[in-house]
């Protein structure tokens, strides 16, 4: 299990066809509002694929907005989930936050996973709120110096 930052246009196809898996195919997210313009390897956006025995099955990113950092768009696919992936995405998206000099990031959480990122520390800091028809939750994490 290991986790790493993408840094080619091949890596990049690869953790977009696992996000068309998850949130378009599974979830019913319309593909023109999942892949956006922060799905380049511009600078935007920092983008990370986790893998399963040599396998990528997860990803996520991390952006900045408004000097705000935030992780957006993790997931893992179907089979792979309970192994502890999400997590080693979090950890990764919390290491890029740590380097920016933040000291907190948030994200939008779908309410059917809130208490997995309570686990892993996040604070639920928002009623529910609705993005494409799905329920979710601003929730945000003090990140610790070390």
């Amino acid at each position: 299990m290991e986790s790493k930052r993408i840094t080619d246009d091949q890596d990049l196809q690869i953790a977009l066809q696992i996000r068309k898996e998850v949130f378009v195919h599974e979830q019913g997210v319309p593909l023109e509002i999942e892949i956006d313009e922060y799905d380049t390897l511009n600078g935007q956006c920092e983008h990370i694929l986790v893998y399963y025995k040599e396998k990528p099955v997860g990803t996520g990113r991390f952006r900045m907005i408004n000097g705000l950092g935030k992780a957006e768009r993790i997931c893992v696919l179907k089979p792979y989930r309970k192994f502890g992936l999400g997590r080693k995405i979090l950890k990764a998206l919390e290491e890029v936050a740590k380097e920016k000099g933040l000291s907190q990031i948030r994200l939008h959480g779908q309410t059917h996973v809130e208490k997995f990122y309570n686990k892993l520390g996040y604070q639920t800091v928002s009623d529910v709120f609705f993005e494409h028809d799905i329920p979710h939750v601003l929730m945000v994490k003090e990140l610790s110096e070390k």
